[in-house]
């Protein structure tokens, strides 16, 4: 279903933050809740069965999140992802992608899944205006990803989930594998086997400590330098240029065969180049994976706030910005500086 666009707001980039970063990129998280229990975002022991997760009610409506959008995208932003929780957990998500995808200057429209439900919505959310798909996928061993996923899902609904996607016409899909030492890191090159030559990109991400409750050891981090070499040990691999504000080194294998990345969030931190703001399902603003606290746009929202005044809050709190956890990681933890928002809330 297609929706007839309002009338755009007048475009007026926010100002950079304080450290010259711009504004760019919008994540969305549409809801709390997720169907894995993966042990570096949503440990069973901490979310189980019985979990209070947000009513329905407090979650932002597609309208409002459709309007919190334009007001970014009025602000600069030109790329929105879509993440949770598990964002197709979200009812008639199809809807939503089509009001994003209908606002004017928005180049890049993106969801990121575990891909359970996916093969029911592939279809949909394509003709709907979806651009790309990330899948999370941390091992390719069926024993170890039910074992990554909390004991709730299977490797071959996964698998299932990029054959739909591939159907459906999403080209190159990003698969992102979480990468922990003694869990999964024995199953790296597994993965790019796996998806050599299929033109899909396997990206690997250091386990990050993200939250309070991930229970994350420096220990278990792989560094993504050491990724390279193993995987170069295989297969020879080539630096590819990376641009001022991606998140990921990439690599070419020498073969033609195929392009690995790696986000070295913890050993190599990208924070100078960050120009992502978060929106959690409950319409509070962060401006960091690793903040603490938001900013409630949810209730500027629901008391009247006109877009002009929302967008002005907006790009106040931009401008104010001084986030950079992951340069800074060492001294604020030795400080005693823990506390951050849940990823599950405002996705990866």
């Amino acid at each position: 279903m297609k929706f007839e666009a309002p009338v755009a707001l007048q475009r007026t980039p926010a100002p950079p933050d304080a450290l010259g970063r711009v504004l760019t990129d919008l994540r969305i998280s549409l809801i709390d809740r997720c169907n894995f229990r993966c042990p570096y975002c949503m440990p069973e022991e901490a979310y189980p069965a019985d979990h209070a997760f947000l009513r329905a009610r407090d979650r932002l409506d597609f309208g409002e999140i459709e309007r919190i959008a334009r007001v970014f995208v009025s602000l600069g932003v030109r790329k929105l992802r879509l993440t949770g929780g598990e964002p197709l957990l979200r009812r008639d998500l199809p809807e939503l992608v089509s009001r994003l995808a209908a606002i004017d200057d928005v180049e890049d429209l993106a969801l990121t899944t575990n891909g359970v439900l996916l093969p029911r919505f592939a279809q949909a959310l394509r003709e709907a205006g979806l651009d790309r798909l990330t899948i999370s996928l941390d091992s390719a061993d069926p024993e170890i990803f039910r074992k990554m996923s909390g004991g709730r899902g299977e490797l071959a609904e996964v698998d299932a989930a990029i054959a739909a996607a591939e159907d459906a016409g999403f080209g190159t899909l990003k698969i992102n594998c979480v990468v922990m030492r003694g869990v999964n890191d024995a199953g790296v090159l597994d993965l790019v086997e796996r998806f050599r030559g299929t033109g899909h990109v396997v990206r690997f991400i250091e386990y990050m400590d993200v939250g309070t409750v991930n229970g994350w050891r420096h220990d278990r981090v792989v560094p993504g330098r050491e990724l390279v070499e193993r995987i170069g040990a295989r297969w020879p691999l080539e630096a590819l240029p990376r641009s001022a504000s991606s998140t990921s080194r990439r690599w070419r294998l020498c073969d033609g065969s195929g392009e690995v990345g790696f986000i070295n969030s913890v050993t190599e931190p990208f924070c100078g180049g960050c120009t992502r703001a978060r929106l959690s399902a409950d319409g509070k603003l962060y401006t960091c994976l690793f903040a603490h606290a938001g900013h409630d746009l949810r209730a500027l929202l629901r008391a009247g706030e006109s877009d002009a005044a929302l967008g002005a809050t907006v790009a106040g709190i931009w401008s104010h910005r001084g986030d950079r956890y992951s340069e800074r990681r060492a001294e604020l933890r030795a400080a005693g500086v823990l506390e951050h928002v849940e990823m599950y809330r405002i996705g990866g």
